[in-house]
């Protein structure tokens, strides 16, 4: 008896420290997406002071309101099924892009995701091109191009220039396609009395740190592809202590977030320099360089062209640009992990069944049938193990009582026992155990891709990839308070909690006490524990309890004699 409360107590601490100490851990380790918002949403930014100027993006020393910044500057419109912005001539840079399709938040009126903004403004980020050059003037940050074409459109380049005054010639042309990738193209001619070395660069300069955050499971930030391999190591911090600089020939680098990325693209045949910095008030840049300037004879001219990513990290695109667009490992941008070989396939099927049904829910609940139609098999061989396991208890409690005092001997008579009976005490765990990857790849699939993102299930479940935010504890919103987030269990978690009660009212009862206290007790404590987790790995969950459920009820049926001993246990307790 004391064993057993002792045993109690001990699953009571555990129980508590998961309640009490499970959420840091999540926000830590699995971070979810911001509750969606359900209001109409009609925020405006405010400009902040800010002292201090950035030489690599020569930011002013204070910031100004956006529509400001860009009225103050020559611009060139971006019109695409995609993208809305414009390229500032002055520099040049493309530094004002929105993503037509992607809105904030769900609310009806929320606006676009901004993803580019001007040096000057609040969250500047902004994409950078020109010329490196010792002996000759080339064109700076200050330098205002002339523009050939009224706007950059799919199909319609746009072609810049600019003259050093000194015999040469630089020319730009950037074209874009119908989705997110620019084509530039720099040119520079030397029609003066010398020879002249030049190079081209381009950056990508960003004012802050993502807002997502950085994890074992999810890598936000600087990232790179060098050296035939993804490079997820570089993080903010790092860039603060010193560069990181790298030479490869193909790959790309840039920033990457959850679900949106720019990245830079040189000629994937030439051998590049690039590296990663940090500047002053807080911004970063990813730069390159070819290694090997150009020299130019007078009467000659070079090109040379790159490409720039600013977009959702659509796994369809992104493939597209790593196959067709021949970039390699493209589709790295997004940090799918060790369970890559799980991860896609669960998505590839998700995506397929939402494009022919409509609803990401539904597709969850036929996924979550589907991977347990699989595992039936495998079900199956777990209650005839569970059978097993409780037709020998009788003889498991007779060696408990008569090797009480030996315990190595114990072990092995019940060793023997197993096998005299063919049994196998794991034989229980593999479906569980099975279970266990599928569900952290769908757990990282409605993290990771954005074709999960804002998608709605019914009535209150707006997006799938956040938690529910529905809760009881304040009448489901009709009390003006937030309760503590602890106790803000939605109505899914709680849906959650009841279907593992009746799951494991099903599974065949301990003998011991303490573990039928246990397992009373787990499907609440699992309840807290998943709450903050998303939406649709709840479905999953819940769906896949009430197949359970079914299947118990179906192999109990199968095996009468495992469903009596249930109903014995029952009645004796």
């Amino acid at each position: 008896m004391k064993d057993e409360q002792k045993n109690l107590a001990i699953f009571a601490v555990i129980a508590a420290a998961l309640l009490f100490a499970w959420q840091p851990i999540v926000n830590r380790f699995f971070p979810s997406n911001p509750k969606p918002t359900t209001v109409e949403s009609g925020v405006k930014e405010k400009p902040a002071p800010n002292p201090k100027a950035d030489p690599t993006a020569d930011a002013p020393k204070a910031l100004r309101d956006r529509k400001a910044v860009l009225a103050s500057t020559p611009r060139i419109p971006i019109r695409t099924p995609s993208l809305q912005g414009s390229i500032n001539l002055k520099g040049p840079r493309i530094d004002d892009l929105v993503l037509s399709d992607y809105k904030q938040t769900v609310a009806k009126n929320s606006p676009p995701i901004r993803l580019l903004s001007p040096a000057g403004a609040e969250k500047s980020y902004f994409a950078g091109f020109g010329w490196r050059s010792d002996g000759i003037k080339a064109p700076g940050p200050d330098t205002v191009w002339k523009a050939q074409g009224d706007v950059l459109s799919p199909g319609k380049p746009v072609t810049l220039e600019a003259d050093n005054g000194q015999g040469q010639r630089f020319r730009i042309t950037i074209a874009v396609d119908d989705q997110y990738m620019f084509t530039i193209k720099q040119t520079v001619a030397n029609t003066g009395g010398g020879p002249v070395q030049v190079r081209p660069y381009a950056l990508v300069n960003r004012s802050g740190e993502s807002a997502d955050k950085d994890t074992w499971t999810i890598h936000t930030g600087p990232m790179a592809v060098h050296d035939g391999a993804a490079d997820y190591d570089i993080d903010f911090k790092d860039l603060k202590d010193a560069p990181a600089k790298f030479d490869t020939t193909g790959g790309w680098l840039g920033f990457t977030d959850k679900y949106w990325l720019t990245a830079l693209v040189p000629d994937q045949s030439s051998a590049t320099s690039a590296q990663f910095r940090s500047g002053a008030n807080d911004t970063f840049q990813a730069d390159y360089t070819p290694a090997s300037p150009a020299l130019l004879q007078p009467g000659q001219q070079t090109s040379y062209t790159s490409r720039f990513f600013a977009g959702g990290k659509e796994v369809s695109v992104l493939q597209h640009y790593q196959n067709d667009g021949h970039i390699a490992l493209f589709d790295k941008a997004i940090d799918w992990g060790w369970f890559e070989i799980v991860e896609k396939p669960i998505f590839y099927y998700l995506d397929w069944l939402f494009r022919h049904i409509g609803n990401f829910g539904v597709a969850i609940i036929l996924l979550t049938l589907t991977i347990r139609g699989l595992m039936f098999p495998i079900a199956q061989r777990q209650f005839r193990s569970m059978a097993g396991m409780r037709a020998i208890q009788p003889k498991m409690k007779a060696l408990q009582e008569r090797y009480k005092d030996d315990k190595p001997r114990l072990q092995q008579e019940m060793m023997q026992l197993y096998k005299d009976e063919k049994v196998n005490p794991l034989g229980g765990c593999a479906p569980t155990l099975l279970q266990i990857p599928v569900f952290f790849a769908l757990y990282k699939v409605l993290q990771l891709t954005i074709e999960m993102r804002h998608q709605p299930f019914v009535l209150w479940i707006k997006d799938l990839s956040a938690p529910d935010p529905l809760t009881p504890v304040n009448l489901f919103g009709l009390l003006h308070f937030t309760p503590p987030h602890i106790i803000a269990i939605g109505v899914i978690p709680i849906l959650l909690g009841i279907s593992m009660f009746f799951q494991f009212r099903l599974n065949p009862a301990p003998m011991d006490d303490t573990q039928k206290q246990i397992f009373g007790l787990m499907p609440w404590v699992l309840m807290f524990v998943m709450a903050p987790f998303a939406v649709g790995l709840q479905i999953y969950w819940i769906t896949s309890n009430l197949v359970t459920i079914a299947q118990q009820q179906y192999l109990y049926s199968r095996h009468p004699q495992l469903k009596k001993q249930k109903e014995e246990a029952k009645a004796k307790a």
